[in-house]
């Protein structure tokens, strides 16, 4: 992922690590360390202050930037989280997860708002509208959903 601001790169690792590298001399900036398997996904959030990280230990975390520091852990997927996304405003956090939900989470306390069930497989990837009001996600078996983020209701 690049960041906002375009001057740092994020990258997800097989090391259980996210890292943040600097574009111009490609030094790493920081190293994010603290799931316990494979980093599948990473985002930065729309300020670049924060970062999502998916895993398959079956968590997201949410890190600070600047001190490298995990500010929280989002626990609550029953399989391996895939995909992660930060709403275009920062307020609400976007999870996928092999136990075929996603799911919407509040940025501030990591609670888990809505989630969005149905798929009849692994849900590997998701994304917010432009807007925020919309949520799409993507399952193994090759169906697509467009959710409603303030009501999760399948559209």
């Amino acid at each position: 992922a690049l960041s906002p601001d375009g001057t740092r790169i994020l990258t997800a690792s097989d090391d259980r690590t996210a890292k943040v590298w600097d574009v111009e001399s490609a030094a790493c900036l920081s190293t994010l360390a603290g799931h316990t398997d494979c980093v599948t996904s990473v985002a930065f959030s729309p300020d670049g202050s924060r970062v999502l990280t998916a895993s398959r230990d079956d968590t997201a975390r949410v890190w600070n930037v600047n001190s490298g520091e995990c500010a929280r852990t989002l626990s609550g997927h029953d399989g391996p989280v895939t995909s992660v996304a930060f709403s275009p405003d920062g307020a609400t956090l976007l999870t996928a997860s092999y136990d075929a939900s996603a799911r919407l989470w509040d940025a501030s306390s990591g609670r888990c708002v809505r989630s969005l069930a149905g798929h009849r497989g692994n849900v590997m990837s998701t994304a917010f509208s432009p807007g925020g009001e919309q949520v799409r996600t993507a399952c193994s078996q090759g169906d697509a959903r467009l959710w409603s983020a303030a009501t999760g209701e399948c559209l």
